[in-house]
């Protein structure tokens, strides 16, 4: 690994995002597309079913998330697919080709390489995901419908992405979203997929733990906590670290914000203790939330 880590600049950045957005289930165009099942969506279908990328996941993807990565491609932002990048439980993130939007939201030459999450409704216990849904007033009044509670969830992490890049946190740029899928940008890919901290060798443990712990207060600071956060949820971009997977982070008014926080700072001082430095968990959370106290 570098020695050195760069931190982003946070002159240009603008405010934190407002804590009480609004998160829409509604239907989607994917949904009507779905109904509507007209002769190019069927024949998209098919070929995206046939695909050996997807052929193995065809039988849990329901035709509104095939309405989905249709309604992506139409609108530029996916131009063509790649291979699996990881699999998981909920949902599997693919390596695509991202079309003319995309380019626009990266500022970037055409075809920039982006990152597709597909949430897999029909296959996915979900009920893992309450400790993070119960209590967030961006989820207030969406009930307990399996496909809801997954499309507030995407919505909610690309909202959470949004917030964190305008705070200052290297974080994946979120691109689109439509329903149970999320593009984003594509990084830190070496030999197939994104080395994290946990799976190298850390040269300069002082700058890495400096990069993360400011990342965590600017986090904190923009009225969100993580809530899974550790060496599994940060990789490597050239000289940066970036953090990933913020779907589960709920605002600071979350009852068990305090508790994901404490257990955040927990994580990351055991891995950096790990790396020789003197870190403390309590000296952590106070600077991550400028010393205030519980409550």
């Amino acid at each position: 690994m570098t020695a050195e880590f760069d931190l982003v600049d946070t002159d240009d950045v603008d405010s934190p995002g407002d804590e009480w957005e609004e998160i829409d289930v509604a239907d989607t165009e994917a949904d009507r597309i779905a109904r509507s099942r007209d002769r190019e969506f069927s024949q998209f279908r098919e070929r995206i079913k046939d695909a050996d990328q997807f052929k193995v996941e065809a039988s849990v993807f329901d035709d509104a998330t095939f309405g989905a990565l249709y309604k992506l491609v139409q609108d530029g932002h996916i131009d063509a697919f790649g291979g699996p990048i990881s699999t998981g439980k909920e949902a599997n993130v693919y390596s695509a080709l991202g079309g003319r939007a995309a380019a626009d939201t990266l500022d970037t030459a055409e075809s920039p390489e982006v990152a597709v999450k597909v949430y897999r409704i029909n296959a996915s216990d979900f009920r893992d995901m309450r400790g993070y849904l119960d209590g967030d007033p961006r989820f207030d009044g969406i009930g307990s419908k399996k496909s809801d509670i997954v499309k507030a969830w995407v919505r909610k992490e690309f909202a959470n992405l949004e917030r964190a890049r305008k705070a200052g946190v290297r974080v994946p740029e979120p691109i689109a979203v439509e329903r149970n899928v999320l593009v984003m940008e594509l990084l830190g890919i070496d030999e197939g997929r994104a080395k994290r901290l946990a799976e190298v060798h850390v040269e300069n443990p002082e700058t890495a733990f400096e990069v993360v712990r400011e990342y965590m207060r600017r986090l904190h600071s923009a009225g969100l906590v993580h809530g899974d956060l550790s060496e599994y949820n940060i990789i490597l971009h050239g000289e940066e670290l970036v953090v990933i997977d913020l779907g589960q982070a709920v605002t600071v008014h979350h009852p068990n914000s305090r508790d994901f926080l404490e257990r955040d700072c927990h994580n990351v001082a055991s891995f950096f203790r790990r790396q020789g430095l003197e870190v403390e968990d309590d000296d952590l959370l106070k600077f991550v939330t400028g010393g205030e106290d519980d409550g």
